[in-house]
């Protein structure tokens, strides 16, 4: 029997598979190390079979930001049902910038500003902030307090947290302790 051997390999998960180098790359030496050719290097596959589902380097990123704060939203929601309730939430938002600095960089950089050209990355944005506006409505829940204006406090607060732990300017513990003991803290007013 003669079987003809292909000339070029197929990867059956190939979309993915550069989202998950593309993270890779991230998380070792951010932004600028990601590259479609880098990425289709590690996957095993030449960098013109990139194109075929990513059109540029951008969009490879935006996917990547999109899966990031799918994730987010999901960590987000798990803490705020936890038994910290809307005080976790900040919690597990510096945690989540600790755990995935290359990530959280890229997630909040300049192509979130750019999201109405990634559809994908908008809509995961969105349900991020959505997970801290649902929080933020339980927490204000019976009282006369503007629940997008917690969220935004609150995203703020946290953001500014994690960026100035990620930036070494103040140690994990403190901002830990400062996330729970102000704005999240249960007895907040």
């Amino acid at each position: 029997m003669n079987i003809a051997l292909r000339s070029t390999y197929h990867h059956g998960n190939l979309g993915p598979a550069l989202i998950a180098a593309a993270r890779q790359l991230l998380d070792a030496s951010g932004p600028g190390a990601v590259s479609l050719r880098e990425a289709a290097r590690r996957v095993g596959v030449s960098a013109t079979a990139t194109y075929r589902h990513f059109n540029d380097k951008d969009h490879l990123l935006a996917a990547v930001a999109a899966e990031g704060y799918r994730e987010f939203a999901a960590r987000l929601r798990a803490a705020e049902a936890g038994e910290d309730g809307f005080s976790g939430i900040g919690a597990a938002y510096i945690e989540f910038a600790l755990e995935h600095p290359g990530l959280f960089r890229l997630m909040f950089g300049p192509l979130l500003r750019e999201r109405e050209h990634y559809p994908d990355l908008g809509a995961a944005a969105d349900s991020a902030f959505e997970a801290l506006l649902l929080g933020a409505q339980r927490f204000v829940s019976g009282r006369h307090d503007d629940a997008e204006s917690v969220a935004y406090a609150a995203w703020s607060f946290a953001h500014g947290l994690a960026r100035l732990v990620l930036d070494d300017v103040i140690p994990r513990e403190r901002a830990m302790k400062v996330c729970s003991a102000f704005l999240f803290g249960r007895n907040a007013t």
